[in-house]
């Protein structure tokens, strides 16, 4: 079983990270983990250095898990690469992290989460983040 999770930097991320590292062990899977970017720094802070990024690899590897992590630096959404590389890795299950935006949050930047959930090849486990996370 191929779990596929959407990684960002900071306490969200750590958040969903757990959720999908929760799920594979319940289901004795492998996790992928895919930090991406549109490149447009101003509007999309996602993307986690190098090192930040093979840090969380070592990390789960040393809890026993089989983790492999990708980065796409100029995506043309989060939401597409999170699709396309689930449908690459045949995965069982898309973990992501789902917050409440306000309607011009949601209209001007569109929602990842939604898009994920309505189009994933598989199911797709959203795990709440906060509203101060």
């Amino acid at each position: 079983m191929t779990i596929l999770v959407g990684y960002m930097p900071g306490g969200a991320g750590e958040r969903v990270l757990a959720g999908a590292v929760r799920e594979a062990r319940t289901r004795g899977g492998s996790l992928v983990v895919v930090n991406s970017s549109t490149g447009g720094a101003y509007a999309d802070r996602g993307l986690v250095p190098a090192a930040e990024l093979e840090a969380v690899r070592q990390r789960l590897a040393d809890q026993g898990l089989e983790v492999e992590v990708r980065q796409y630096a100029e995506a043309v959404s989060v939401a597409e690469t999170l699709i396309d590389e689930a449908e690459r890795v045949s995965a069982d299950l898309v973990v992501v992290g789902l917050r409440r935006r306000s309607r011009t949050g949601k209209f001007l930047l569109g929602s990842t989460a939604q898009t994920v959930l309505l189009r994933a090849p598989c199911d797709v486990l959203a795990i709440r983040i906060p509203a101060d996370d």
